[in-house]
């Protein structure tokens, strides 16, 4: 089974060679993308980087056994589809730019700076220290969660900026009827249960989208988040060398905790961990802090009477929580709840299904959970499932009911034809009616009478 790449790919190769290839100019580019290509796409590269001359397919087919065949060619097609891999004359070789800025980015060479450009010291004013930036990204980031999940409940959450606000209502995750404020939509309820990573990447690729439409130059927007994602963290940078889309992003990754400066208006600016790990597998968001006391990667425990206890008191976890468990008493770092019918099937409604509930349980149980084989009750699993499967035994569809045929040969008559359109919903032969879709059914001469 091929693994299922990274959500920017498919972006990537939607994409002129044109843009690519530009984007291939920058080393700092290349080595983000090869992190993001899965195993077998980045054990090709390498294979071709060093080769000075192309390579016939029958070699490198020559490499791969029967059953993974079908696993090489899909590899080779998303190489191709993102211009990484040619094919001049039926033989197989890097892109000549791309295999250029790779070399160089994993050897040191070359004077481009896509790397970023790091600031001259300050004395009078030092970096901020890494556990500054963490608690800046945590809390720009649990802002933008926390007022979405608080939407519609009464509280008054911190407001986002406009900027934010407005990608969170295009992106489809919040909506906005005739000026009322803003409220969370299904896919923002399923958009909370993803993990950090995802759900950064999710605004930011409709962030590109949106780039595209303010004519901003979307090579260099690009390029800007694959240069975050080298940078170190802790480090200043300058601003001088960034192009014009690049100095208008700043304020917007401001916004979403990718990156912090002193002032606005400052020349240098210092990448956060959110930034940093656009690229790599490391978590974008630090392990301990915040006002948490408890484990961050694991606080649920859940008993096999649905009863859960939540070691956080994070206001975003219990928030989160709140969405499918019905939650009984809060201490000071423990929530107590229960996985109720009426909990789900509020879950349910709001769009969020009964795996990614589970999912997120798995994910976040406590470590003192991982050592159950299996790690959640089966009991409590089946009984989400079969509540949603309880919400999903009957479907609703618009259209129209057939009744009071005068005979059983109209009444068949009818009923074929709609059967050849294929829109009957339902029939019910002895009392003479059917159900069909609104697609229906054009009255043809031969049913004028009928």
């Amino acid at each position: 089974m091929a693994p299922i790449p990274h959500t920017l790919i498919p972006f990537l190769q939607s994409q002129s060679q044109n843009t690519l290839t530009r984007l291939y100019q920058l080393p700092s580019s290349c080595l983000s993308i090869y992190r993001l290509l899965g195993p077998l796409e980045r054990q090709l590269v390498m294979s071709l980087l060093w080769l000075e001359s192309s390579v016939p397919p029958s070699v490198m087919a020559g490499w791969v056994i029967r059953e993974g065949k079908q696993l090489y060619e899909g590899a080779l097609s998303t190489l191709s589809r993102l211009h990484i891999i040619s094919s001049p004359v039926g033989k197989l070789a890097l892109n000549s730019t791309f295999k250029t800025s790779f070399r160089q980015a994993i050897t040191g060479s070359g004077t481009s700076g896509s790397f970023g450009v790091p600031a001259e010291p300050d004395d009078k004013h030092p970096p901020l220290a890494v556990e500054g930036l963490d608690g800046y990204a945590l809390e720009r980031w649990e802002t933008i969660l926390h007022y979405m999940v608080s939407s519609g409940t009464g509280q008054s959450p911190t407001k986002p900026s406009t900027g934010v606000l407005y990608l969170l209502q295009r992106s489809g995750l919040m909506i906005s009827h005739r000026g009322s404020p803003l409220q969370i939509t299904s896919a923002g309820f399923q958009f909370l249960l993803h993990s950090p990573h995802d759900q950064l990447w999710d605004l930011l690729l409709q962030y590109l989208h949106m780039a595209e439409e303010r004519k901003m130059d979307l090579v260099e927007v690009l390029s800007f988040l694959f240069m975050l994602s080298t940078m170190q963290l802790g480090r200043e940078y300058s601003t001088e060398n960034l192009g014009v889309s690049q100095k208008a992003m700043l304020e917007d990754l401001r916004d979403y905790g990718l990156i912090w400066q002193r002032r606005p208006t400052s020349k240098r600016f210092s990448p956060t961990r959110l930034a940093t790990t656009l690229t790599s597998s490391s978590p974008p968001l630090p392990t301990a802090a915040g006002t948490s006391t408890g484990p961050q990667d694991g606080f649920i425990v859940l008993e096999t009477n649905y009863r859960i206890y939540a070691y956080t008191d994070n206001p975003l976890k219990t928030a989160v929580l709140n969405l499918f468990v019905s939650l009984k008493y809060r201490f000071p770092n423990l929530v107590v709840g229960s996985i109720t019918r009426d909990s789900v099937k509020k879950a349910l409604n709001n769009g969020i299904t009964a795996d990614q509930i589970i999912s997120y349980l798995i994910s976040h149980a406590h470590p003192q959970m991982r050592k159950n084989n299996p790690l959640l009750p089966v009991t409590v699993q089946d009984q989400i499932r079969l509540w949603e499967l309880e919400r999903n035994r009957l479907k609703s569809a618009e259209g129209y009911l057939y009744t009071s045929f005068t005979s059983q040969a109209d009444y068949e008559l009818v009923l074929n034809y709609a059967k050849e359109l294929d829109v009957v919903l339902w029939e019910n032969k002895a009392k003479r009616c059917f159900f069909g879709s609104l697609h229906l059914l054009p009255i043809t001469p031969a049913l004028k009478d009928v």
